[in-house]
């Protein structure tokens, strides 16, 4: 099981309503903090308990609201949320951005940092993730993306230009391990975890 260690709510014009760290119920062995930005301090200075980070996330969340993220279902799940009780829909980033790649005969997903990078102007330059800025910046993809619903042309440009401009390795290609930890990158792998799929 995952448990989420920042929660972070935006409404529809990116402004930050909540912004939640949970205090974890197993030791930590690394916060990965050059990924995530996050220290033992932070958490226990302004982190609370998971359920009442729920709860305060629950009261916030409108339960017709539709929400936008990168593998979004991920998030759900993680955080036990229920489609049509707890929130109205989800946008999934991932194949809203796909893209048809020719060369392989697949479609080609992107990462947050690409998509933002490409379609926002809004690199981020190896700096640690953030819920919070993580969130504003689907926001923003999403009008983004939504923008072009009437253009075909332009929309196509853009897209075309997720599979032209060079990606920056991930942070796990960059650190295969990490304080110890293996990053989980199948090709480096170092504490023999399955791969699947």
């Amino acid at each position: 099981m995952v448990n989420p260690i920042q929660i972070a709510l935006v409404d529809a014009a990116s402004n930050c309503l909540l912004n939640l760290y949970i205090k974890p119920t197993q030791p930590i062995f690394s916060y990965l903090h050059d990924l995530t930005g996050l220290t033992q301090e932070v958490i226990e200075e302004h982190g609370t308990s998971l359920e009442e980070a729920m709860r305060t996330l629950r009261a916030a969340l409108p339960t017709n609201a539709c929400l936008v993220g990168q593998n979004i279902r991920m998030d759900v799940e993680w955080l036990g949320l229920i489609e049509g009780q707890d929130f109205g829909s989800c946008i999934d980033l991932a194949g809203l951005f796909r893209v048809w790649n020719s060369r392989y005969s697949s479609y080609t997903y992107f990462g947050l940092d690409h998509l933002s990078t490409c379609w926002l102007g809004d690199a981020n330059d190896g700096k640690a993730h953030n819920a919070v800025t993580d969130a504003q910046k689907s926001v923003r993809l999403f009008h983004a993306r939504s923008a072009l619903d009437d253009d075909p042309a332009q929309l196509q440009q853009q897209l075309t230009l997720l599979l032209n401009t060079p990606r920056t390795p991930s942070f796990a290609v960059r650190n295969p391990t990490y304080d110890n930890v293996c990053m989980g990158n199948r090709k480096t792998c170092t504490c023999g975890a399955a791969f699947f799929g």
